[in-house]
């Protein structure tokens, strides 16, 4: 391969901050609002405002509700939703572990960020939307070159942090089918150029399998073209294991 590792020198401890990575990972999975415990998305009738207090009626105790909003792909218009959060959901009764690859210091890259005046929005294909698009916004380009393949990402703003939806060759063989997440970071190296253009980092060992791969009450996005990768990245989280296979919700 030759895209330029960063150096093991620029961290203390890479494989044991990986691994402290993976334990609190598995922990955020497995709390009462984590991923395995979203039981059920209850979206409302157009124009209906959510009521977490008056959902919680009649509930199992422990069970958490939280309200989620969303643009509506075709109007434009706000729709709303109650979730609702349960410790002793089957995905968590039944979760064993999620297999990842061994940390790879080679699949560490840096690359450089690109801010795009102006809002602008990408359109991407949700999992659950049966081939329709929601635009999301992308404040940027990231310009990366993988294997002497240049590359340029649309990473989207997931409250306030570049969030990377990419897909490989490895998704639906050794990985999730749907593609996986990184969470891109700035170097905090240098300072921006005087074109906008900034060093972020891509550790591509810290890719991680969608919420959607945890429970089906979730409708994620799907790598758009730009962020599809002619090889396999053979680091990151691969797929959860569950005993007995995937539970499903409501």
């Amino acid at each position: 391969m030759s895209h330029r590792a960063v150096p093991d020198q620029l961290f203390s401890d890479p494989v044991g901050e990986w691994e402290a990575w993976r334990v609190e990972r598995q922990r955020s999975l497995m709390s009462a609002t984590g991923n395995l415990a979203l039981v059920e998305t209850r979206w409302l009738p157009r124009g209906e405002r959510p009521d977490p207090e008056a959902a919680r009626h009649g509930q199992e105790p422990g069970v958490t509700v939280t309200t989620v909003e969303r643009t509506d792909p075709i109007t434009g218009e706000p729709e709303h939703a109650l979730r609702f959060w349960d410790p002793r959901s089957p995905a968590i009764a039944t979760f064993e572990r999620t297999d990842a690859f061994p940390y790879d210091p080679s699949w560490v890259l840096d690359a450089t960020y690109t801010p795009v005046p102006g809002a602008r929005k990408v359109a991407f294909e949700h999992i659950r939307d049966n081939g329709g698009t929601r635009d999301l916004v992308v404040p940027g380009d990231i310009a990366l070159t993988v294997d002497g393949r240049d590359y340029r990402l649309s990473a989207f703003d997931d409250n306030g942090v570049l969030l990377l939806v990419f897909g490989d060759p490895t998704n639906g063989d050794t990985t999730y089918g749907a593609g996986r997440f990184l969470f891109v970071t700035p170097t905090g190296e240098g300072t921006v150029t005087p074109t906008g253009e900034a060093t972020v980092r891509l550790d591509f060992n810290r890719a991680f399998v969608p919420p959607c791969g945890f429970s089906d009450q979730y409708n994620c996005p799907m790598p758009p073209l730009q962020n599809r990768f002619h090889l396999p990245i053979t680091a990151g989280e691969k797929r959860p294991v569950f005993s007995g296979g995937v539970p499903q919700q409501h």
